[in-house]
């Protein structure tokens, strides 16, 4: 294919403003990192999902991340930094902090931390709450990009506020076609499901806000003697909105979802589970990284399809099998109107 400009098929673009796509190469790295410095809007790969990144210390390229998304403003954003000495700019860095940085950093882990009251970042970034989520992340894509920029970047999932989540250029376009300035492609994402976030507070507690790639609970225990000195606790309210990808619907294929599922019926498309007799097998050997990496390629092709429902078979509550559930949950939730 040739470099440069990528050129999809017409199902994919909406009109003679697209959005442009260029291969994550040195050249598409540096024109990316002129168009955030200028105020744009680029999705950027990363080892989880593609992110909508932004300039974080511009309030103005902040406020069209929420516009391109159609994102409600209460919902706050992660931070991107290349390391533990950058997220210390803006996030009071705590000792526990140092710890689980040290085991998952870059990587697809997300800490919840303290705001330095002096951060300079835009306010819409931590939707006025008094912590901010940051991550190092670990695809080499970003991390070049983190270091050809002077700023941090705000970068939620590219794609249209309560949808699919993306793992792939094409996934990108679907939805944000037309409303962001470029797309740096450097294929599918590898581990297919959003960070980890955690939440670290000054007296020692940690929460997990989300589940992700990274297990906490065994992290924990790593450092902690098997949980018996320090406690994870839940999250203080169900309703209470401290990271993203908290709320209850979200990641959405526009389709009645129903889960654990063996029999589907005749008018689903069935995501399969070490199945092959499905629509679309998150992993024929039953391997649940590789059905992470599937998942949401998965649910895109089961909202394109002709088939009005979406059937999905049961997935282990294990490893990562708990990031798998907790998002096809949310896949399954009713939309109260409250999407991500």
């Amino acid at each position: 294919m040739a470099r440069g400009l990528l050129q999809y098929s017409a199902s994919l673009m909406s009109g003679k403003d697209r959005t442009e796509v260029v291969l994550a190469d040195a050249a598409g790295i540096t024109r990316a990192a002129k168009l955030l410095a200028d105020g744009g809007l680029v999705a950027v790969p990363t080892e989880t999902v593609y992110g909508l990144a932004a300039r974080a210390d511009s309030a103005k390229a902040v406020a069209r991340i929420y516009a391109a998304k159609g994102r409600p403003d209460f919902n706050p954003l992660i931070v991107h930094v290349r390391d533990a000495d950058h997220a210390s700019l803006y996030a009071e860095w705590l000792p526990d902090a140092e710890l689980a940085a040290m085991s998952h950093w870059p990587g697809p882990l997300t800490l919840v931390l303290p705001r330095k009251p002096d951060a300079d970042l835009a306010q819409a970034v931590t939707a006025g709450l008094p912590t901010i989520a940051v991550r190092a992340p670990a695809h080499p894509v970003m991390q070049a990009l983190l270091n050809a920029v002077d700023f941090p970047l705000a970068a939620p999932s590219a794609n249209r506020s309560g949808f699919i989540s993306p793992t792939c250029a094409q996934h990108v376009l679907a939805s944000l076609d037309t409303q962001i300035d470029l797309v740096l492609d450097a294929g599918p994402t590898s581990a297919g499901v959003e960070s980890t976030i955690l939440a670290i507070g000054r007296d020692g507690a940690w929460r997990e806000l989300r589940p992700g790639p990274v297990d906490s609970d065994a992290l924990h225990r790593h450092y902690f003697d098997h949980g018996m000195n320090k406690r994870q606790i839940p999250p203080t309210s169900e309703n209470a909105i401290e990271a993203p990808g908290q709320l209850a619907s979200h990641y959405a294929p526009g389709k009645p979802v129903r889960l654990g599922v063996t029999t589907p019926d005749a008018d689903e498309f069935y995501i399969g589970f070490s199945e092959n007799a499905a629509d679309c097998t998150l992993s024929a050997i039953g391997n649940l990284k590789e059905a992470a990496a599937r998942l949401y390629d998965c649910l895109h092709q089961a909202a394109r399809s002709s088939k009005p429902r979406i059937a999905i078979a049961p997935i282990p509550m294990t490893g990562i099998g708990r990031a798998i559930n907790d998002r096809l949950a949310r896949a399954a939730a009713p939309d109260d109107g409250q999407q991500s």
